[in-house]
């Protein structure tokens, strides 16, 4: 018999209870007084922005360590922030790492709190060894792209909980003065009991890396990576959790099941091995454990942009993304910056000794995502459970920067088995 979200959460608890008192716990940061010295795990576009973000929502941070699996990313990121506004509070030229080890590198430099922000298929290797070693962490959405690195992840929210260890999600909507306000509102029932929602991130696409001459299968979908399951986890997971994070945040729960659609049309038509092999659509209808249905909708094709959250309940109906709730605008004033506010938040959880832990709300977001898409590659109704239990693990064994890393094709919708 599978276990329920419940017992593995309980279990997983009791082992962090355990590890936690069965070793030394490193609080990862010494004092109300001291600088907060940081480390960044993935130094591409978004862990550079990350990092930046970091050094504008605190001025107790500094940037002590980089790392990145290509070396002259992280030194190009400490040259780049030494000519910045902020350039007296970044100290890296002897702590930028480079190879698939960079992680434990940056780890094992003295730093107090971890940027993770490499290609999500690494993500619970990271997060696990990051609360193993006692650091406060900023993580990148979403946290996994199986079942298998969602459970490694769930055990690491238990055991950051017991080590007193703050960990704030890049979800960053949670931190967005309008989203807060709208959302404080639906919970105190501004439109009831909520019957239905509605969400999309329909947009023309993304970037593609043309395999460059002499590379490894395994450094070609490193570099090239949102464009395999491995590690993107696709980008129903990649990008489109922030729509749904919206909507389980509204419920105060996640779904129990989904059916799906979904499939490839506009993407690079060729051998997966070369073009990828995840799709460019999804539609989802999700159901709440109170029966409320959520319908799904994400695209990485030329057409209708969008990307927004709406719910109706009982008592009328909310646009979220527009902070509108039956024809009223929530929030009157200027919204924040909530890239930079998580930031801050982050750091001012740390100093006052009550750290933030988001790590098992956006877990179970990455879940719901996760769900959609095996619904979708599959054809099949799949329920929360056969998720959180799935042993379909993703991640190549013993990866190796050189290794034959040959891809499945992309899934058919009925004759693909795997959930």
């Amino acid at each position: 018999m599978t276990a329920n979200r419940r017992d593995f959460l309980k279990s997983t608890a009791a082992l962090a209870g355990t590890a936690a008192l069965t070793s030394v716990v490193n609080h990862a940061f010494a004092g109300a007084s001291d600088v907060i010295k940081v480390g960044v795990i993935g130094c591409g576009g978004r862990g550079s922005g990350a990092a930046e973000d970091c050094l504008n929502g605190s001025k107790e941070t500094k940037i002590v360590a980089l790392g990145d699996v290509y070396k002259d990313h992280a030194t190009n990121l400490k040259n780049r922030l030494s000519k910045s506004k902020h350039r007296d509070r970044v100290d890296a030229d002897e702590r930028c790492f480079g190879g698939l080890n960079a992680y434990q590198q940056v780890l094992d430099a003295g730093v107090d709190l971890v940027i993770l922000a490499t290609p999500p298929g690494f993500r619970p290797v990271h997060l696990e060894a990051a609360v193993a070693a006692g650091k406060h962490i900023f993580t990148e959405k979403p946290v996994a792209v199986d079942g298998p690195g969602i459970r490694k992840v769930l055990a690491a929210a238990e055991a950051a909980k017991q080590k007193n260890l703050a960990v704030v999600a890049g979800t960053q909507r949670r931190h967005q003065t309008g989203y807060l306000e709208t959302m404080k509102r639906i919970h105190d029932g501004a439109i009831g009991d909520i019957l239905a929602a509605r969400c999309y991130w329909n947009n023309a696409g993304i970037w593609f890396r043309p395999r460059k001459s002499g590379m490894s299968d395994a450094e070609y979908q490193i570099n090239n990576w949102y464009h395999f399951l491995w590690t993107c986890g696709d980008h129903i997971c990649e990008q489109h959790i922030h729509n749904l994070d919206v909507i389980n945040w509204a419920m105060q729960a996640h779904p129990i099941s989904c059916w799906a659609m979904g499939g490839r049309s506009a993407r690079k038509v060729g051998d997966p091995n070369e073009v990828g092999h995840i799709f460019d659509h999804f539609a989802v209808e999700f159901t709440y454990p109170n029966g409320a249905i959520s319908n799904s909708f994400c695209q990485h094709i030329p057409g209708a942009d969008n990307v927004s959250e709406s719910l109706i309940g009982t008592k009328g109906k909310c646009q979220v993304n527009e902070y509108v709730i039956n024809g009223e605008r929530v929030l009157q004033g200027r919204d924040n910056a909530p890239y930079v506010q998580e930031h801050t938040d982050l750091v001012a959880s740390i100093k006052a000794g009550k750290p933030l832990n988001e790590l098992q709300q956006v877990a179970e977001s990455t879940l719901t995502a996760i769900m959609g898409r095996t619904a979708a590659y599959t054809g099949k109704i799949v329920t929360w459970d056969e998720m959180l239990n799935s042993q379909v693990n993703t991640f190549p064994a013993k990866l190796a920067w050189d290794m034959s890393l040959p891809v499945s094709p992309t899934p058919v919708p009925g004759k693909n088995k795997q959930v």
